[in-house]
């Protein structure tokens, strides 16, 4: 039987957003909240995220083609994805067997976060997406 996946907790939520500076001065005047920002060229996105407990809220804009350009012109700001913190690192051999196509090739976030998109069931691909413990 393949191995599952040990939920530790929510890990971060990311928001799409046309503009971080605006959107961070929402939250900053809603909230007492630390940004940290953080360029992923690799995504194609300018991010700020700030700690909500043991989770992050991550705010993402889009500056380069990409799955995050084109959820934001077909959905608009709002939610892009929940990331769920597991216990495995990623590096165990057996992540994902037995989910074959539904488990995406691990990739490195912001802050070396490990990450990987999921497929549960029939929700839309890209929606939902883990993120592994660190080893280091």
């Amino acid at each position: 039987m393949a191995e599952k996946f040990d939920l530790i907790g929510i890990h971060h939520i990311n928001l799409l957003v046309r503009d971080l500076k605006t959107a961070k001065q929402a939250y900053r005047d809603a909230f007492n909240v630390e940004f940290i920002d953080e360029a992923l060229p690799e995504r194609g996105v300018l991010t700020s995220r700030f700690s909500v407990g043991e989770s992050w809220l991550v705010l993402i804009e889009p500056i380069a083609e990409g799955e995050p350009m084109q959820q934001l012109r077909e959905r608009g700001e709002g939610l892009f994805l929940l990331s769920l913190g597991v216990a495995q690192s990623g590096q165990t051999a057996s992540i994902g067997s037995g989910m074959r196509g539904k488990v995406s090739k691990i990739r490195k976030g912001i802050s070396d976060w490990r990450v990987a998109d999921i497929q549960v069931g029939d929700e839309p691909r890209g929606q939902l997406q883990l993120a592994f413990c660190q080893t280091d």
